[in-house]
């Protein structure tokens, strides 16, 4: 396995083909939005290649807890400063790479960026039955109490659940 690296925007291509390839239509967000998202927060973004390509990623920014991105919406980055959790949006891995432990060691990775920029939480939306790989991380689901975050929640297709680690 080829150590995670950071995103970069000739990735576009395969992080497209990994998420329809994991998601299928409805759930593919648009190139555009991806190269904002990697611009609006490019410390964050990061891929593993395998067998000599871009075979999962992992997209996120830094925020707070209780606060999520809508599915298709653009990344309201806090500064590092202001932000007291690690929001992972979008983790992938290509089905063709599967079982090499490619989306574990991403959100590995991810957390221990977190921990040495002071952030001692990580927030997500687990949707397509991917709850029990979240709990396996130490993620808990967690009630959101603002409206507009709740309306954010349920632009994705159910069952969703927002969740935190500690």
């Amino acid at each position: 396995m080829t150590a995670v690296r950071a995103m970069r925007p000739e990735d576009l291509q395969a992080v497209l083909a990994i998420q329809l390839a994991c998601y299928g239509a409805g759930f593919v967000e648009d190139g555009a939005l991806i190269v904002r998202r990697l611009a609006a927060a490019p410390r964050t973004g990061w891929v593993i290649e395998h067998a000599g390509r871009v075979a999962a990623y992992l997209a996120a920014y830094p925020s707070r807890v209780g606060k999520l991105t809508a599915l298709h919406g653009d990344f309201e980055v806090l500064p590092e400063a202001q932000a007291d959790a690690l929001y992972l949006h979008d983790l992938a891995v290509d089905p063709a790479a599967s079982g090499h432990g490619l989306g574990p060691a991403l959100v590995r990775h991810a957390l221990a960026f977190a921990d040495a920029a002071g952030w001692r939480r990580s927030a997500l939306v687990s949707v397509q039955a991917s709850l029990g790989f979240w709990e396996r991380h130490g993620y808990a689901a967690h009630t959101l109490a603002d409206a507009a975050q709740q309306a954010r929640l349920a632009s994705y297709p159910a069952p969703a659940h927002y969740m935190v680690r500690t």
